[in-house]
């Protein structure tokens, strides 16, 4: 077993290497230029995400999907995700993350003008979509997609099941004490309770838990920026000086480059906000909208809440409290961090992990169900449910690193075939584009 985890560990280094590092950033900026700086149009997205009304065939609202995509993409990325980055790369780190979640915007909406374009109804009439329809239907390539949904499936248990429950198991028991099994029992009831009931049940959930947790977190934040902000001016001017000065690496830090920094941010950026992994437009295909283009301005702004906003927060309070020039890993850096203000620094901290950590386990197991349900059909939905629902207290008492290894290896792996379907059906994405949002037809059916 240890050498597997070797082997796994290894794999894992190859597959978010520089190459797939590359041509996610590399999409990014494509889809920017050929959509015209779709980033432009960040606050009608914003508006129509705030909508209240249903309209056009859909499963939910398109606040219940980009409320459900948020809850899977707002997690542990987020707060240990941006730490490990600084501690590996630097405080530059911080807007190499920040640029990703930028230009992410612009392949976040096109993934998910793919699956409005593609989705099918299901024999039981729900909505179903994502890049293994679009590779199916847009390209041919069925084989394709079921690889993507093999990845999916896969990936899904790791990184947005087992990981995120050992987390919050972890945080409760060093912050209060509590043994992980009565951690792992509460969080795989509420877990069951929620998921049984399906996407409805999941999306009802979401839409009150994300907007909470993530008001909360950044207010937290921000209280704890203004106890520090003296130092804000001269923090901001250490991250944009050592994002291109490897001479700024200090501390832990002395022996970084300006490659390890954009690499750092940039990979923990994508790993974040998810834009181009292909999971978050599986639900935005469930979406009540009128046209594609109108809920992939929604599904957009998904990446512009979690990196451009959430993240920079993260970043800035973990630079500004100056802990980061010790010799910490990504887990002990973010305590140290937070820690810094008593008291409220470890109730952000603690509120944060448990709320993004129980949302990241309810949107990704409707992105493996989606994914199983394309490689078995809709009998295998529910044997799916009850398997999350165990993995859920089994991650909660124990993960092996290989685990870890394993899920990051599925979740990069699931980006390539996605990346190729918004490439090569790049010219459908601009039509669509063109057709609503430039000629102003949004309102159109």
């Amino acid at each position: 077993m240890e050498q597997i985890g070797v082997w796994l560990g290894q794999i894992n280094g190859v597959v978010w290497g520089w190459p797939l590092i590359i041509l996610l950033l590399g999409t990014h900026l494509f889809l920017t230029v050929r959509l015209r700086f779709i980033q432009r149009h960040i606050g009608k997205a914003i508006r129509l995400s705030l909508a209240p009304r249903a309209e056009g065939k859909g499963d939910i609202s398109h606040f219940g999907a980009l409320t459900t995509a948020l809850a899977a993409t707002i997690g542990t990325g987020n707060i240990v995700g941006v730490a490990t980055a600084v501690a590996s790369g630097g405080p530059g780190a911080v807007l190499w993350m920040w640029l990703t979640g930028v230009f992410g915007i612009s392949t976040k909406y096109a993934e998910a003008v793919l699956a409005l374009k593609y989705r099918v109804v299901t024999p039981s009439g729900q909505m179903a979509g994502g890049p293994m329809y679009a590779l199916e239907r847009g390209l041919g390539m069925k084989w394709l997609g079921l690889l993507f949904a093999l990845f999916t499936a896969l990936a899904a248990f790791g990184i947005g099941n087992m990981v995120q429950a050992n987390t919050i198991s972890r945080q409760m028991h060093s912050s209060f004490g509590i043994p992980l099994p009565a951690t792992g029992i509460v969080l795989t009831v509420l877990t069951a309770v929620v998921i049984l009931g399906g996407i409805r049940s999941i999306a009802r959930v979401c839409q009150a838990l994300v907007p909470f947790m993530a008001i909360f977190y950044v207010l937290g934040c921000t209280f704890i920026l203004i106890r520090g902000y003296a130092t804000i001016p001269a923090t901001l001017a250490q991250i944009f000086h050592s994002a291109f000065s490897p001479d700024a690496a200090v501390g832990g830090f002395a022996g970084a480059t300006i490659k390890d920094t954009i690499r750092y941010g940039v990979a923990r950026g994508l790993f974040s906000n998810e834009a181009g992994l292909g999971s978050a437009p599986i639900v935005a295909a469930a979406a009540q909208t009128r046209n594609p283009v109108r809920q992939a301005l929604v599904s957009s702004t998904g990446t512009f809440w979690d990196t451009v906003v959430v993240c920079a927060f993260t970043g800035v309070v973990i630079v500004n409290s100056g802990v980061w020039m010790g010799d910490h890993d990504g887990t002990h850096l973010t305590h140290a961090a937070f820690g810094q203000i008593h008291t409220i620094g470890p109730l952000v901290l603690t509120v944060g992990l448990l709320t993004f950590v129980f949302s990241t386990i309810l949107g990704w197991s409707y992105y493996g169900e989606k994914a199983v349900e394309y490689l078995l059909g809709p009998r295998a939905v529910f044997p799916y449910r009850l398997l999350w629902v165990g993995a859920v207290f089994t991650g909660s008492l124990v993960l092996p690193q290989a685990v870890w290894d394993f899920a990051d290896i599925m979740n990069g792996l699931m980006a390539v075939p996605n990346l190729i379907a918004l490439l090569l059906l790049s010219g459908v994405i601009v039509a669509e584009t063109r057709r609503y949002l430039w000629e102003d037809r949004l309102e159109e059916e």
